[in-house]
């Protein structure tokens, strides 16, 4: 029987037996994303197997090895969870300019891109920008990642999302502080709705 998961972030619901719907966290704080969609799920460990999903994401990103995202996309099979007829743009969560000078390219602007090309929609890489550099979100709590992403994006092109379906794409959703907070700003630059993609969710 599958694990019960949550209608709007993904993530696992607390019991199987529940009626409910909606998770804990987005029933006591409700994300300003729509819906969370992601391809894969897995807990976090000590060490993973060389080859796994969490091991090629990390060489990704902290390896700067920008060769691994071709194996990535392969994660994301023939079939996608989000449908083209919901959205109007793809944006992907922005690094800021310091860390994307360090690793060379943005590993969600490369998933967002393919993740476009697959739905036949626009790819905008420059409606949002990181504007203030914060600390990586691993192994802080959700309390922690929040404040962590707290006015570090904006949106810097208002015009390409007033009134527009906006798809949000990054690599990996945790707790979600980071696409809630993409989410909140393009909402109040006038968006009219935005949900979430993810290539994996940790649990």
């Amino acid at each position: 029987m599958p694990e019960p998961r949550c209608e709007v972030c993904g993530g696992p619901l607390e019991s199987a037996v529940s009626d409910a719907t909606r998770c804990a966290r987005c029933l006591a704080h409700p994300p300003r994303y729509r819906i969370a969609r992601t391809i894969a799920r897995y807990r976090t460990t000590a060490e993973d197997e060389p080859g796994s999903l969490p091991a090629l994401i990390r060489r990704h990103k902290y390896g700067l090895d920008q060769s691994v995202g071709r194996a990535l996309a392969q994660y994301l099979g023939d079939e996608l969870p989000v449908s083209a007829e919901d959205y109007d743009v793809v944006i992907p969560v922005p690094l800021h300019w310091r860390r994307l000078w360090w690793r060379g390219f943005n590993q969600a602007a490369l998933l967002a891109g393919e993740v476009a090309r697959r739905l036949d929609l626009p790819l905008d890489t420059t409606a949002m920008s990181r504007r203030r550099f914060t600390m990586p979100q691993t192994s802080r709590h959700h309390d922690e990642r929040v404040k962590n992403v707290r006015r570090a994006f904006t949106v810097t092109n208002p015009e390409r999302v007033r009134n527009r379906r906006v798809l949000i794409v990054d690599d990996v959703m945790t707790t979600g502080a980071t696409v809630d907070e993409c989410a909140r700003v393009l909402i109040a630059a006038g968006a009219a709705c935005v949900d979430v993609f993810t290539l994996a969710r940790v649990l």
